[in-house]
């Protein structure tokens, strides 16, 4: 009977063992901001966790190192939060393709790699996360001829788009993002951040039009630049971001693509799709304002070494 009761009682201690042991583990999602392989640290722009906690910033220990170096700011990540000994812990990582299943994006993808199956050769203008940007030229919509290199020693977050879009959630949504922006980082606008969108429909979106267009989303020129030109120039700054877009019966099939670009004129992110949030992407240009601007130091030969996260100022 003794034994009996000290197997019950035993079992009952595991079973509430494992239940508290659940009870400190959540599925989590979110946006990559940062890699601290040094301290084995990572930053997540996490989404909401129902019953749980809000969507926040968080830095998460991960015990499988080698893991980090492989990891990219800017994708999305999907791991168990595990909360042991006062310490959150990021396990079972994994980079994740986060996947939209409307018409449009399907299409495009779909374009995308029949293209990259004809020409594998266009791979090789991506640009890489932490690499330098080559410098390209289009003009705003303040008529002004505008050089990517102009905005070297600032923060650049950049998206695409064209005025005719009729689904809200692709173009207005990414503009809506860089909106969302504006109003966040006010105080460092123009000075710390410009934000730049890339207009892929030259032959609408240009003269008094592109002007018309930037003034529905009541930008300052001297903070956000709609940037169009000729169509061969618009295509290939698209294409350093794997942005690809086709005319389809007057409207344009288009991937989906936001990237920041530090202060050094590297490629700091890409995102692809539009399942991030405005929040998380301000969450990931601020953490990329933070870092410390090498200024005359970075040169080519070094371009493919990441800055390491620092302390500047930042709003």
């Amino acid at each position: 009977m003794n034994a009996r009761r000290a197997i019950v009682t035993i079992a009952f201690c595991l079973h509430a063992a494992m239940q508290a042991w659940g009870a400190g583990q959540h599925t989590a999602q979110g946006i990559l901001l940062q890699v601290d392989n040094a301290k084995g640290l990572i930053t997540v722009s996490c989404d909401a966790i129902p019953g749980y906690m809000e969507a926040m910033e968080m830095p998460f220990q991960v015990r499988e190192t080698a893991l980090l170096k492989t990891l990219v700011p800017g994708s999305t990540v999907r791991f168990t939060m595990v909360d042991r000994d006062h310490k959150e812990y990021a396990e079972h990582l994994e980079m994740i393709q986060v996947t939209n299943h409307e018409s449009e994006p399907i299409e495009a993808g779909r374009l995308t790699y029949l293209q990259r199956l004809l020409n594998p050769a266009a791979a090789a203008t991506i640009v890489p996360v932490g690499q330098l940007v080559p410098d390209f030229a289009l003009t705003d919509q303040a008529q002004h001829l505008t050089h990517l290199a102009d905005f070297r020693g600032k923060v650049v977050a950049l998206t695409f788009t064209y005025s005719r879009c009729p689904n809200p959630n692709y173009c207005f949504r990414l503009s809506n993002n860089l909106s969302v922006l504006a109003r966040r980082f006010h105080k460092v606008a123009g000075r710390d951040l410009i934000l730049v969108t890339i207009v892929i429909d030259p032959g609408v979106d240009q003269g008094k039009a592109l002007e018309r267009y930037a003034d529905t989303w009541k930008a300052d020129p001297a903070t956000w630049h709609f940037l169009t030109g000729k169509l061969p120039d618009v295509r290939s700054a698209a294409e350093l971001f794997g942005m690809d877009f086709w005319n389809d019966e007057g409207f344009l099939i288009h991937t989906f693509h936001t990237v920041v670009i530090d202060r050094e004129g590297r490629l700091a992110a890409n995102l692809e799709g539009n399942q991030f949030t405005a929040e998380q992407l301000g969450d990931l240009v601020e953490t990329v304002m933070r870092r410390p601007y090498q200024g005359a130091r970075t040169t080519t030969a070094n371009a493919g070494t990441a800055p390491a996260p620092g302390n500047a100022s930042h709003p």
